[in-house]
């Protein structure tokens, strides 16, 4: 039996050549018409997936559609995830490529002889990146990770944030080079990272969150490949996994974790 993400990207192949004759958008609304009608059930994209690239003040049809049953459940086109599913499927099975820079950065920390704590955040410091939001992705990180981990390390990843914007020569951390190529020569960071910066210089934990910056400015070599099972052992230790499977255990974040799982559900 086919899988169902095989069935419905074929629908999309078929949608795509018979309709060659199109324009792009009109052959792009074909397709997602053939893959919706291969799933059978309606899946949505939430405002914020889509905002920018559509206004989302602006008039559109109504999400739920006449005669059709909305998907609640996950997407087929997705990955299965387990019953109770842990931190390693979520790596498996949900977040983006864009992973290998969080392994690289803990596998760097490690090699160092930094404490679990700090090789911990490094492992999970853009866990938002790859697999939930973007924008403030220190902030969302912490959020989804402070039910299961030490204090220091949710702290740690939601002040890396702020922190990787602003030098500290002291430990030989200067500003990325990459950061003049994103954001162009006359970038300055926001007041409100500003303040997130001054608050974090002078807290207890600032260096282990100066750690996870140090850490990850050397993190995206293209020649290196770091496995998540040589930290199978460090995140036993100090991830708390909870038994019932993260986003079933009512915890603070177990929402975020469930849209993770289901991002496309109606509600």
């Amino acid at each position: 039996m086919n899988h169902p993400s095989d069935v419905i990207e074929a629908a999309a192949e078929q949608a795509l050549t018979s309709n060659a004759h199109l324009s792009v958008d009109d052959r792009t609304d074909a397709v997602e018409h053939a893959k919706a009608e291969a799933l059978g059930k309606v899946a949505v994209k939430s405002a914020i997936y889509t905002s920018g690239e559509a206004d989302p003040t602006a008039p559109s049809a109504p999400m739920a559609v006449p005669g059709r049953v909305m998907l609640m459940e996950e997407d087929p086109r997705l990955k299965k995830m387990p019953e109770k599913p842990t931190l390693m499927d979520f790596f498996r099975l949900r977040f983006r490529p864009a992973q290998q820079h969080l392994l690289q950065s803990a596998a760097i920390a490690l090699e160092a002889g930094c404490d679990e704590k700090v090789v911990l955040a490094c492992l999970l410091h853009d866990i938002s990146v790859v697999g939930f939001i973007q924008a403030d992705h220190g902030y969302w990180g912490a959020q989804l990770i402070e039910p299961y981990v030490d204090e220091e390390v949710s702290w740690a990843v939601r002040y890396h944030q702020a922190l990787r914007f602003f030098p500290d020569e002291s430990v030989g951390y200067a500003y990325p080079e990459a950061y003049i190529r994103y954001f162009g020569p006359d970038y300055r960071p926001s007041k409100l990272m500003q303040e997130a910066h001054d608050y974090a210089r002078n807290h207890k934990w600032y260096m282990t969150a100066r750690l996870v910056t140090i850490n990850d400015i050397y993190a995206f070599d293209p020649n290196r490949v770091a496995k998540l099972e040589d930290f199978t052992d460090i995140i036993g230790r100090n991830f708390r996994q909870p038994k019932e499977g993260l986003g079933n255990d009512h915890s603070s974040s177990a929402h975020m974790w469930r849209t993770i799982i289901a991002p496309t559900r109606f509600l």
